[in-house]
C-alpha cells in the first residue's frame, strides 16, 4: 500500500433529515491487528483520543480530545468482534452520530470501511475532513509510526467535501 492508494475521498450522500458518510481505506494488516487499533485504549489513543471502549452492546464509548473540548460519551450498538464496531459520535444531550467501522479480509490485509450519520443541520465536511486526518494517524499507528494530526489534509479534505456537499443541493 502507498499513500496514494489511501488518499480518495469518501461518499456523502443526503437523505431526508441526515447526511450519509463513508470513508474506506485498504489496509496491509489483517483484521486482528486493525481490531485492535479500533478498540483497545493503548493502540486507539496514538490515532484517535484517549478513552474507553466496552466491546458489547450497550458498554460505554467515551472518548476525551482533550485539546479540543470534545468529549464522546455513548453507547457501543453493535460489535461483531474483527468485523463491526458502531457507537454514537456524541456526547450527553447531543443528537446521535452513529458511527461505524466494518472490516472485511482481502488479500494481504483487510478493507476498512466508516460509515457517519449526522443530521442535516451539522458540518459533515468538518466531519469527514476530521475523519480523513485520524485515518491517516491510523495507518502511522499501525505503521509503527504514529503521527501527530495532519491538519493540511483536514484543510484540504474539508474544501473537497464541501464542494462534494454543494453538488448534493
Amino acid at each position: 500500500m502507498t499513500d496514494t492508494d489511501n488518499e480518495d475521498l469518501g461518499v456523502i450522500a443526503r437523505s431526508d433529515d441526515r447526511y450519509e458518510a463513508q470513508l474506506e481505506r485498504v489496509l496491509d494488516h489483517d483484521t486482528t491487528a486493525v481490531w485492535a487499533i479500533l478498540t483497545e485504549p493503548d493502540k486507539f489513543v496514538d490515532w484517535l483520543a484517549p478513552g474507553t471502549l466496552e466491546l458489547s452492546v450497550g458498554g460505554r464509548a467515551k472518548l476525551d480530545f482533550v485539546d479540543s473540548g470534545i468529549v464522546i460519551d455513548s453507547e457501543v450498538t453493535a460489535c461483531e468482534p474483527e468485523k463491526v464496531i458502531e457507537y454514537s459520535w456524541s456526547g450527553p444531550g447531543e443528537p446521535l452520530r452513529p458511527l461505524r467501522f466494518e472490516l472485511d479480509p482481502v488479500d494481504g490485509g483487510c478493507r476498512l470501511t466508516m460509515h457517519l450519520s449526522t443530521p442535516l443541520d451539522e458540518d459533515i465536511a468538518r466531519s469527514c475532513a476530521g475523519f480523513e486526518a485520524h485515518l491517516m494517524m491510523l495507518i502511522g499507528a499501525l505503521e509503527g509510526v504514529p503521527i501527530n494530526f495532519p491538519f493540511e489534509r483536514f484543510v484540504e479534505t474539508r474544501d473537497a467535501y464541501n464542494k462534494m456537499l454543494a453538488s448534493l443541493d
